[in-house]
């Protein structure tokens, strides 16, 4: 029986390399008619699809992507690159003749937030009728990311994510659920995201998203007074813990059974309720994880060389730990581990290491953030 699949919006990273020596302003690296020199390019897949699904693969969990590319060089590269990482793991890839692949260029600077230029390309025509539901049922975790970014998810009041929400749960599957922050000014931004999320909800198992796109997406109101105040990048330290667990209770009341929300360098938290039931890929003793709030620091990376993916592959081994019978306590722990290995390196996946790997370093007394 396959583990997990990984469904939802998938692309090509094209990650330059800048000094660490250069400022830390984005006027050093970006300024109108300036060139600026870079180092090497990274070439890597990237999206829910590569970033999430990758790293579960690299924790031993055996996976498969659905996703879709145009019949074109980058179409072609995105699938060399999953293939150099197992065939198995593209088999149930679309290829879309004449449509363009999505590509991502990311500028990350150190000591800055990484920004993105992003073109949606094949993305922008998956649609519900595209997932392979015989594969579903025959896995135990089915994980779905990004729908803010792919416009058939969210047309029409999210009939389509709510339509494959519904056909994969009906088999038995555990279903996940992560978001990207929809863009303010985009046609994303438009949307009724609270009542997207109340048709959908009630299908999720696990709902991952970060707080700030959750925050957007159910209160934009406060979303935009913290934006215009502090700024997007410093909104995470402007929530306290009863506004993200305000937050995170919203999201049970919808219908999700287990609510993940990523806290970034402040590092996770896990609020749950009175779990019915987690699908084939959830524990067989409920138990432990009814009822359940917890808070876990983030670990403290040897290096951060880039960000690109971190909340990916903090997902990849929350769902890595769930499938191998984690507690509550011990799963959170491998989540946020595998997302500080991820930042050691530019990429979204090569820093991350075997699940042996992974917990060694946790059970080695690795420091967290504030300790």
């Amino acid at each position: 029986m396959v583990e997990a699949i990984v469904a939802g919006h998938l692309c090509v990273d094209i990650i330059p390399q800048f000094s660490t020596d250069a400022g830390s302003e984005l006027s050093a690296y970006l300024a109108p008619g300036r060139l600026a020199e870079v180092g090497p390019m990274t070439l890597s897949t990237g999206g829910a699809v590569s970033n999430t699904g990758l790293n579960l693969a690299r924790l031993g969990v055996d996976t498969r992507l659905m996703g879709k590319v145009g019949d074109d060089l980058f179409g072609r590269a995105i699938l060399d690159l999953v293939r150099q990482h197992g065939p198995e793991l593209a088999e149930a890839m679309i290829v879309e003749p004449g449509e363009t692949s999505s590509y991502t260029v990311v500028i990350n600077p150190p000591h800055i937030d990484r920004m993105f230029l992003h073109c949606v390309g094949a993305n922008a025509t998956l649609s519900a009728a595209d997932v392979r539901y015989d594969l579903v049922a025959e896995a135990r975790v089915f994980h779905f990311g990004y729908p803010p970014l792919m416009p058939r998810f969210y047309a029409d009041g999210g009939r389509e994510l709510d339509e494959m929400y519904r056909r994969a749960r009906a088999t038995g599957v555990t279903t996940s659920l992560d978001m990207v922050m929809p863009d303010p000014a985009g046609p994303s931004g438009q949307v009724d995201w609270r009542a997207v999320m109340h048709r959908v909800m009630p299908h999720v198992h696990l709902f991952v998203p970060s707080v700030e796109e959750w925050l957007f997406m159910v209160d934009r109101a406060r979303f935009d007074r913290l934006s215009a105040a502090v700024g997007p990048d410093k909104m995470l330290w402007s929530l306290d813990r009863d506004e993200i667990r305000s937050l995170a209770q919203r999201a049970l009341d919808l219908g999700a059974q287990v609510v993940l929300l990523k806290l970034g360098e402040r590092g996770l938290y896990l609020r749950t309720g009175a779990v019915k039931g987690l699908g084939r890929g959830g524990p067989g003793h409920l138990g432990p994880w009814r009822e359940r709030e917890l808070w876990q620091p983030a670990f403290q990376p040897d290096e951060v060389v880039g960000t690109t993916g971190a909340g990916d592959a903090t997902i990849a081994g929350f769902l890595a730990a769930l499938l191998r019978g984690a507690s509550p306590e011990r799963a959170l722990a491998i989540a946020a581990a595998v997302g500080a290995c991820n930042v050691e390196a530019a990429d979204a996946v090569s820093g991350v290491r075997s699940w042996e790997e992974t917990l060694a370093r946790i059970d080695a007394g690795w420091r967290v953030r504030g300790a």
